[in-house]
């Protein structure tokens, strides 16, 4: 007779009311929101562009996808924002027929799914080969490191020392001072240097306005019909599953990362109600980022929900009251700390020459596809997809190796 099976018990630093009973994990969990709040700050405010909304709209969204999935998400200490892959679906809906379709597209958006979660339909993600996940995450890492260049590459001396100075406080740093992440040192002692020589660099600020004070609800401005529902229906189904599929990729990724589990139902449905709660009073949906995910579990050492519980509060804090402070930050110093990310992210161990010799071909080949795909449409889940059809496409016995892997991998506990 098989051993009993036991419950999953988290570790005291995974729960609330651990990290609440210790200053010491409620200082560490509090220290990873500011610094990913802060590292949410550049992403988000790029993805407004491509969305071609107003970067103070998608700063607020995230505020309220990040409050609502801290409490209503399946997967501790993973960050959940106005995310690329929902910006360059809702972009062309944008740009053909105007910003007044946004909020009827993210409330379907959000109804599918929820719904998806409770049809229990997420645990279909359990079958996606370890090849395909490995692609997702180094197309990813590619994305992010690139995403930067922008910000630091220019003929300007002063931009690459504060870019160089960045990458060495973040990694010299944390062997003399663990108490404080080095990225919000980095921050705050670049940030003051900058404002204090009174050299003109490019912020934040640069990016869009930063009026104090909160926006009102996201009105409705556009008539409830069947030429609205024509409109919005493609835009709300590619929204739905790119954001399912880079939210649940991402909490795998993280529950590898912490060695604990998460319930990829409550997930999908958290994220669908958060969706909804975003376009009322935001405007535009999002998903999970697994770069700021990256910054808050493994920089900030963030395991549980209070990280992103104050990540939301401090970019609440930052957007608002704290605007002008936050529009002085130097972008070559954000970019700094996102090409860490982005090195983070790759996996490294994948491209190793003793990896590959070792690897099927047919592994190699579903990763390649995957990586290829993601970096030619900029789009994470048309890369997944791209994987798994190359995965399907491949000879039965090339095939097999993969799939078992995939089937083998550690049960998800809301079976």
């Amino acid at each position: 007779m098989s051993a009993p099976q036991h419950a999953y018990t988290p570790a005291p630093d995974a729960t609330v009311t651990g990290v609440l009973r210790s200053p010491r994990l409620l200082l560490r969990e509090t220290l990873a929101g500011v610094i990913t709040a802060l590292a949410l700050i550049p992403e988000v405010i790029s993805f407004s562009v491509i969305a071609g909304v107003d970067p103070k709209v998608s700063l607020i969204a995230s505020v309220v996808l990040c409050l609502a999935m801290s409490v209503l998400g399946g997967r501790p200490a993973m960050v959940t924002a106005a995310a690329g892959s929902v910006a360059l679906v809702i972009g062309p809906m944008v740009s053909q027929h105007g910003v007044g379709y946004i909020l009827p597209a993210v409330v379907m958006a959000g109804m599918i799914q929820i719904l998806f979660g409770v049809l229990g339909m997420a645990r279909l993600m359990r079958f996606i080969p370890q090849a395909v996940m490995t692609g997702f995450v180094n197309a990813l890492g590619i994305l992010i490191f690139f995403a930067q260049v922008p910000h630091f590459w220019q003929k300007s001396p002063l931009i690459w020392g504060l870019f160089v100075l960045t990458l060495l406080i973040v990694l010299w740093v944390p062997r003399f001072i663990k108490s404080i992440p080095a990225p919000l040192i980095a921050i705050v002692v670049l940030t003051l240097f900058s404002i204090y020589s009174g050299q003109l660099l490019p912020t934040v600020g640069d990016a869009g306005p930063m009026s104090r004070g909160l926006p009102g609800f996201t009105e409705l401005q556009v008539p409830l019909n069947m030429h609205t529902l024509a409109i919005i229906w493609p835009c709300a189904l590619s929204i739905a599953f790119v954001g399912l599929m880079e939210s649940l990729l991402t909490a795998r990724l993280v529950d590898d990362l912490t060695a604990s589990p998460s319930n990829k139902h409550r997930e999908s449905t958290g994220l669908g109600i958060a969706n909804i709660m975003a376009g009322f009073y935001g405007g535009i949906a999002g998903c999970a980022m697994i770069g700021q995910t990256i910054v808050n579990v493994e920089m900030g050492k963030g395991r549980s929900r209070i990280s992103t519980l104050a990540a939301a509060l401090i970019l609440l804090l930052l957007v608002t009251a704290l605007s002008e402070v936050m529009a002085k930050i130097p972008m070559a110093v954000l970019a700094g700390i996102m090409v860490i990310v982005a090195v983070k992210t790759f996996s490294w161990h994948s491209v190793a020459p003793a990896t590959l010799k070792g690897m099927p071909v047919a592994e190699t080949l579903v990763m390649l596809v995957t990586v290829a795909a993601t970096l030619s449409t900029e789009n994470l889940a048309i890369g997944v997809a791209a994987g798994v059809i190359a995965l399907l496409l491949l000879p039965r016995r090339m095939k097999r190796h993969l799939t078992a892997t995939a089937k083998t991998a550690s049960p998800d506990p809301e079976k």
